[in-house]
């Protein structure tokens, strides 16, 4: 690694406090950092999009691991001119862009392949991951960190209690497995809860946008009621019985209890029907 400040000397002298209102919780561990960098896989040759880098301790990493160029989103200004020294110590190999992550386009910013490497802010890992989703087949993989209780739901089986339509939207588009969980410890300041890295790789074969928006309809539907059979939480699509039967799936079921493919029948099933 390049011969830069400790992490912890560069949030001082860039008054890098925390923000509450950013989801801000710093990881300092460099040991840390480079064991999520490497849980990421092969970074040689790679463009990786990091979002809200703070003091830049997983932008080290990537980089020390061999990142071909990182491109860090990051919305807090002070921690914009804190990364301007890891730019000069790894010229030519980092970007930083001062954004909301959430108007950003990551498959315009960087060139394949690509892949999406980041400690979110708390409060905007869901619908960037959701963003995510849609495009996934532009990236060869995602290891993000969320708050371990969302981190659960994204990788959720059938049956349990965290599965719904975060579950069902992340697996039906990429393999997801939980690779790391960290204490609050970990974080300066350490959050209320544990956090917890998920590494997603996506389906070589993506579902085309109108079986996309027929999944969203189904998906919806059953999770909006989930406590209803699926006989009645489906009656807003307007045939609820026959796509069922179509899918050979129980009316009496309810919505956790089916598996992926299952959905997607439902979704074609809709699509077959006009909905």
């Amino acid at each position: 690694m390049a011969d830069l400040p400790t992490l912890a000397a560069t949030v001082a002298r860039h008054g890098l406090a925390a923000r509450k209102s950013l989801g801000q919780h710093f990881l300092l561990d460099e040991a840390l950092c480079t064991r999520i960098a490497r849980l990421a896989g092969e970074l040689e040759g790679r463009h990786v999009l990091e979002v809200g880098p703070g003091p830049g301790g997983l932008t080290r990493a990537l980089l020390a691991n061999g990142a071909d160029h990182v491109h860090a989103v990051e919305l807090d200004s002070r921690a914009v001119a804190a990364l301007a020294e890891l730019s000069e110590a790894y010229p030519g190999r980092l970007t930083v862009t001062e954004a909301d992550a959430l108007r950003v386009d990551p498959v315009a910013m960087m060139p394949a392949p690509r892949r999406i490497i980041a400690n979110l802010p708390y409060n905007v890992g869901s619908p960037l991951l959701i963003g995510w989703l849609a495009r996934a087949g532009a990236f060869e993989s995602m290891t993000l960190m969320f708050q371990q209780e969302v981190a659960e739901r994204i990788v959720a089986a059938p049956d349990t209690e965290g599965y719904g339509r975060m579950a069902v939207a992340a697996q039906w588009r990429c393999t997801a497995h939980l690779v790391l969980r960290l204490p609050p410890g970990a974080f300066s300041p350490p959050p209320k809860v544990w956090s917890a890295v998920v590494h997603l790789v996506p389906h070589a074969a993506q579902p085309d946008p109108v079986l996309a928006r027929a999944m969203e309809r189904v998906t919806a539907a059953a999770f909006g009621q989930r406590r209803k059979m699926l006989r009645g939480s489906l009656k807003s699509l307007g045939h609820a019985e026959a796509l069922l039967g179509d899918a050979g799936i129980e009316p009496t079921r309810r919505a956790e209890t089916l598996t992926v493919a299952e959905f997607e029948t439902l979704a074609r099933g809709l699509l077959a029907r006009g909905g």
